[in-house]
């Protein structure tokens, strides 16, 4: 008989799962509602480069015309409403909509500032503030989907906002499968699904990072906002002060 504190206890513990994709870890973190945090310092991932990177895939179902396609087909195939959604790998020319990985950081010197494409702010990895974006054309545009997070000097950052926007097109968080996964050099695999998504938000704050009782912690917050970053902003009191910006037709590598 499993008592009330071990129920307790096994929900609030990250769920390990079998990772498919190989590499060297046997097994992915997935954060929860139940379980939303992970110290990374006790996984030993507290330290080298940690990879940063947003994947999304649009549904198949909504590119070929929602639920009134299903349920067209639903008569002759009756079995397929049982059957989830297909996933399908993006193309430009499917969908017009263009999801972005950005980060709000803040370093224990008081400095504060956002890395993201908008801009052309790249960020630094060996310097201040020890965060990278790179491009990425896995679904045809350098968008900027990958981010370096330096945490050999982890010492000197009290906390990063991971946030997911829609600089341009349609708001489709609820169209789309998106996750934002860790990977630390150990091995270590962290991922966030972007779970319950609203249907007119362009933004999402994703996960934050900082230090409780020593160690460095990784914390799901899956928070969507109708606006953008200033919106985050308010929402986490980073006091920045935001403007308009425009994404740099192509990103440096």
């Amino acid at each position: 008989m499993v008592s009330l504190w071990d129920y307790w206890r096994r929900a609030r513990t990250p769920v390990a799962r079998f990772d498919a994709s190989g590499g060297s870890s046997s097994y992915a973190i997935e954060l929860t509602r139940r379980a939303p945090k992970i110290s990374l310092s006790a996984q030993g991932a507290a330290s080298g480069t940690l990879r940063i990177s947003l994947t999304w895939r649009m549904r198949a179902n909504d590119l070929m015309g929602g639920k009134n396609h299903r349920k067209l087909n639903a008569w002759r195939h009756p079995l397929q409403l049982l059957r989830p959604a297909e996933v399908v790998g993006h193309t430009q020319g499917m969908v017009d909509v263009d999801f972005d990985l950005a980060c709000l950081y803040e370093l224990n010197d008081g400095s504060k500032g956002v890395v993201q494409s908008l801009g052309d702010l790249l960020g630094e990895f060996n310097g201040p503030p020890y965060l990278k974006l790179s491009g990425d054309d896995r679904f045809g545009g350098g968008s900027g989907e990958v981010l370096y997070a330096n945490l050999d000097h982890q010492e000197e950052i009290k906390r990063l906002l991971v946030f997911v926007y829609i600089y341009d097109g349609t708001p489709a968080f609820d169209r789309a499968d998106v996750s934002v996964t860790l990977d630390a050099g150990n091995g270590t695999h962290v991922d966030v699904p972007l779970t319950d998504p609203s249907p007119q938000a362009r933004s999402c704050a994703v996960l934050l990072l900082e230090h409780e009782g020593g160690d460095l912690v990784a914390r799901r917050e899956v928070r969507y906002v109708y606006g953008f970053q200033s919106e985050i902003d308010r929402l986490y009191g980073w006091g920045m002060a935001w403007g308009r910006g425009s994404k740099p037709s192509r990103l440096r590598r």
